[in-house]
């Protein structure tokens, strides 16, 4: 990607991010902390969005009588507002060399962007964590950030991720977690291609009190493959083979299995109280992100 002058970053055009201004993640379930933040908890408090009413009884503050309703009524009633709380939104991309096919990781990096600005132009706290390559050193963590002036840091921090490694999914997830603290929503960005059980990391993230929101995303030819005659085909992270005779009549089996797939990780989502979307990485980033996502309900 080339950047235009005034551009904010070589991500996202600046069109998309005005138009994000407006948008908001909006979990299936409230996912908040005790922290003061902009989501609804599930108990009372003192913000300005009335929630409720109920009799006046001796002790309570005078200060939240509705005068208007006891001029009306001859009898006091208490004004009760909703508590606004913080929500944590965790970004985690997958990097492994799979990513590396086809624009992937591309559209991956995108949407962490897109993600990213939806939780730093609102009261949420934002977290990164980049699957599949080396953590160690903490180079592929962004640490807890918030507020608008954190935006160009997690810009920075995005553009800079670089594709390669052969971690395994579900062990990546269990590593990140050891930096999370805080309820709220797990954003997966991946191909989900690996050879290891899903169940483990959706678990693991569902009891660190984080919602799955993950979308998978798979290449062209990984959607609709063109093959015939016959292949040797060669996996891009163990490296290992597999001789394949007259691939043109496994095409059906392939397409039976992806769905067996998909709604396995659909159903991974659902009952962690999560969502889940897979899509093609030739998607236009403004078609996903402002019909697919706000029309599911992703975003608001």
């Amino acid at each position: 990607m080339t950047v235009v002058a005034g551009q904010l970053t070589q991500l996202l055009p600046n069109r998309l991010l005005d138009r994000l201004q407006r948008s908001r993640i909006t979990p299936l379930r409230r996912a908040t902390n005790r922290s003061p933040g902009g989501h609804l908890a599930r108990k009372g408090g003192a913000s300005t969005e009335l929630a409720d009413f109920r009799d006046y009884a001796p002790g309570d503050d005078i200060r939240f009588i509705d005068w208007n309703s006891f001029s009306r009524l001859h009898r006091p009633y208490l004004k009760l507002f909703h508590q606004e709380e913080e929500m944590q939104v965790a970004v985690f991309i997958d990097a492994s060399n799979s990513m590396l096919f086809e624009g992937k990781l591309i559209l991956a990096k995108q949407l962490a962007a897109v993600f990213g600005v939806l939780a730093l132009r609102n009261p949420e706290r934002l977290s990164m964590h980049v699957l599949g390559a080396d953590v160690s050193d903490g180079s592929q963590r962004l640490g807890k950030c918030a507020g608008r002036s954190s935006v160009a840091k997690m810009f920075s921090f995005v553009e800079q991720i670089e594709g390669g490694g052969d971690g395994a999914f579900e062990s990546a997830v269990e590593s990140a977690l050891k930096h999370h603290r805080g309820k709220g929503v797990a954003v997966l960005l991946s191909d989900f291609l690996t050879f290891g059980d899903l169940t483990r990391p959706f678990n693991l993230l569902f009891s660190a009190g984080l919602q799955p929101m993950a979308i998978q995303i798979l290449a062209p030819s990984e959607l609709a493959p063109e093959v015939n005659g016959d292949l040797r085909m060669v996996d891009c992270e163990q490296l290992e083979t597999l001789d394949v005779s007259s691939a043109g009549s496994l095409l059906d089996i392939y397409q039976e299995h992806l769905q067996s797939f998909q709604y396995q990780l659909e159903t991974l989502c659902r009952q962690r109280s999560g969502r889940f979307l897979s899509t093609g990485s030739a998607t236009d980033i403004e078609l996903l992100v402002f019909d697919t996502l706000r029309r599911q309900g992703w975003i608001r």
